[in-house]
């Protein structure tokens, strides 16, 4: 009698336990700050000018310097990662972090203040890699990685909401140094609690010497586009921030093609030419420059428009998240029965439904109607990017998890910047068309420069602006209708071999 051994039962990734959720819990606090420090000083920077006074060009870098440095490090400190040890970078970005909290909380000069914020933006770029990829690790599992993922896009997105919120807060109970300060607690814990339930994970690329000018060349090329791209969407054609977007770019070519000759790349161009991963970071990049772009108009609504008070503003401004934290669980369940990218396709076509409803308010429209449509766009965003968040994470190898989440969010904060360009353009000019001819200069350029006009000028600035946000409201659903068609096309694939 022949007997037949039963083959083995298949045995799929090992599910998280309590403590990987645990850790999930830990890694939240540090990305929640991180996030919020990108709006924390929109409350307290009068605070802060009546105390250092700071100049017109100091006061700009005091508010951009953090966002910056963060964006240009991103990918450095994601590849560094990668080699070094993600949960290493993470307790030495946390540390960092900490330190740079003391030294801006305790500024005395505008130029101490701007060196803190440079260091924060250091400190931020490795956390915010480095918590991404560390979820890839705690997570084999791809449901429980969803959940994860949603989680942290939801905390990410939450944090720049919040930080004008609890900025106002502070300030208005405590001095300015008072919203720094606050990123003390959540650190600490980290650094005690981090080395008890993070694993370490490493690349492939562990022995391989870390390329130093790649990381200059990433700097120097994200770090002047960004700049020029905010720049000409704040001021207007100029030449110095023209070229400076023509330099960044230059520079990107020249890192491009250094990459595509090394063993060990900083950026693996195979993972960005890959449909699945490439095609996630093109979504985000859109669905950022929607966000973004249209989040000063509605902002200065609330304030200059129905003359809220800019804590009150903020606060309404929460409001949209609710939608969020429905949508995003939904669409991570509805994934598990549906292509993910007819999901991601759908949440794009129920945020540029939102956006189109935005485009028809007026001055007689009731503020409940503008935070729902408000909160429409960003439930079908932000389900949108958990989806390509999880699909992009996934599709990396783990051995280049910090690499590609730093690529992500590079990507995040171009398109942001792009979206402030174009958006702030298209609402620039029909603010210029809307005001009669007769108005002063100031007050055909910008809302602000009506403030203090005559009551019939304010008034029909008021409208102008209006109709201006209007405008934004059409680039954004136009952008997301954009985004909504690359999801079937690019983005049907769910796995990626390498």
């Amino acid at each position: 009698m022949t007997v037949t051994a039963r083959p083995e039962p298949t045995r799929g990734p090992a599910r998280a336990g309590r403590r990987e959720w645990t850790a999930l819990a830990v890694l939240m606090l540090p990305l929640l700050l991180v996030s919020m420090d990108v709006s924390v000083l929109y409350f307290a920077i009068p605070s802060i000018s009546a105390d250092l006074r700071p100049g017109a060009t100091e006061q700009l870098w005091i508010l951009d310097t953090y966002g910056f440095v963060l964006a240009g490090l991103l990918v450095t400190m994601g590849a560094l990662g990668d080699r070094v040890g993600r949960r290493r970078l993470l307790l030495g970005g946390a540390a960092l972090f900490g330190v740079a909290s003391v030294a801006a909380a305790s500024a005395h000069t505008p130029g101490a203040l701007i060196g803190a914020r440079a260091l924060l933006g250091v400190g931020g770029a490795c956390l915010m890699p480095a918590t991404l990829a560390l979820i890839r690790t705690l997570f084999p599992d791809p449901a429980q990685r969803a959940k994860a993922v949603t989680l942290w896009t939801s905390v990410m997105a939450g944090g720049i909401s919040l930080g004008p919120v609890v900025s106002g807060a502070l300030v208005e109970h405590f001095w300015w140094g008072s919203v720094f300060l606050l990123n003390l607690p959540a650190m600490a814990l980290l650094l005690v609690l981090g080395p008890l339930l993070l694993p370490e994970s490493k690349g492939a690329a562990t022995g391989a010497r870390f390329d130093l000018l790649s990381g200059g060349l990433s700097l120097a090329a994200l770090l002047p586009v960004i700049y020029g791209v905010k720049e000409l969407a704040k001021e207007g054609w100029a030449p110095v921030p023209a070229a400076a977007v023509a330099a960044g770019l230059a520079v990107a070519v020249v890192f491009v093609r250094r990459q595509a000759r090394l063993d060990h790349p900083m950026v693996d161009l195979r993972l960005i030419r890959h449909r699945a991963y490439g095609g996630s970071v093109l979504v985000n990049l859109l669905a950022m420059a929607a966000t973004v772009g249209f989040a000063v108009f509605l902002t200065q609504y609330l304030q200059s428009v129905l003359g809220q008070s800019p804590f009150e503003a903020a606060l309404w401004s929460l409001v949209p998240t609710g939608g969020v934290l429905v949508a995003a669980p939904t669409a991570a369940v509805l994934a598990k029965s549906v292509d993910r990218a007819h999901v991601m396709g759908g949440g794009f076509l129920v945020s540029a439904a939102g956006f189109a409803w935005l485009a028809t308010v007026d001055r007689a429209t009731p503020l409940w109607c503008v935070l729902v449509a408000s909160a429409v766009y960003a439930a079908g965003l932000v389900s949108a990017m958990t989806l390509a968040n999880e699909l992009a994470l996934g599709a990396a190898p783990p051995e280049r998890a910090g690499s590609a989440a730093a690529v992500m969010e590079s990507g995040q904060e171009l398109g942001g910047a792009l979206g402030m360009a174009v958006l702030g353009s298209i609402g620039a000019a029909v603010y210029t068309s809307a005001m009669p001819a007769s108005a002063p200069a100031a007050a055909r350029e910008t809302l602000g420069g009506a403030l203090g006009a005559a009551p019939a000028v304010l008034d029909a600035a008021r409208s102008a602006f209006t109709q201006a946000m209007g405008g934004a409201a059409l680039g954004a659903a136009a952008l997301m209708l954009l985004a909504a068609v690359l999801p079937p096309v690019l983005l049907r694939t769910r796995k990626a071999s390498f």
